[in-house]
């Protein structure tokens, strides 16, 4: 006589729910830079409220915020064995209890940095980011000389590369294209 098996249904739906949600989706979709770069950013003058406490007088300040990555982990845990015969048959299944933890991942972050001012973004000065983010095959679009989503978009993906996922420029990758100035250290 073949032993009967028992499936436990928390741990079935539990399965297919992984499947469903790792396996039938596009990732791609929900970290893509674009859909992520289509509002304008915030950036604010130091000395507004929410800047940083020790922002220069006079620069202007972007924010990035990293949301916490929850994980929840569920335990099927053997209250009471089954009672198997020698000959394998089931005469009870066993009794199991299910306990579900949440545990962070990885915490929250919030990261200030500085960013060109408003003043800055002319027409010029925004072409020729895009012409910068163009040749380094980053932007796909015609260089219009306005900071829309496409810009935004080519700005994630040119900063992304170097571990800073924002669609606002900051300042250093602005030095980096060779849109801003180094300062020169004094002598």
């Amino acid at each position: 006589m073949p032993a009967t098996r028992y499936f436990r249904p928390v741990a079935l739906a539990t399965a297919l729910s992984a499947l469903m949600l790792h396996g039938g989706c596009d990732q791609s979709f929900a970290t893509s830079p674009d859909i992520a770069a289509r509002s304008a950013p915030d950036i604010l003058r130091a000395g507004q409220s929410g800047t940083p406490p020790t922002a220069r007088p006079g620069s202007c300040w972007g924010r990035d915020v990293t949301p916490a990555i929850v994980e929840t982990v569920t335990n099927q845990i053997m209250v009471q064995p089954p009672e198997v015969l020698a000959d394998g048959t089931v005469l009870a299944p066993g009794i199991f209890r299910t306990e579900t933890q949440q545990r962070i991942v990885r915490e929250r972050r919030e990261l200030w940095f500085e960013t060109p001012c408003p003043e800055t973004w002319t027409e010029e000065f925004t072409a020729s980011l895009q012409r910068a983010l163009k040749v380094r095959g980053l932007y796909f679009g015609s260089i219009t000389g306005t900071p829309d989503k496409r810009t935004r978009a080519a700005i994630r993906r040119y900063q992304e590369a170097g571990g800073f996922d924002s669609a606002i420029l900051s300042i250093e990758s602005a030095r980096r294209l060779g849109l801003v100035a180094v300062p020169r250290e004094a002598s």
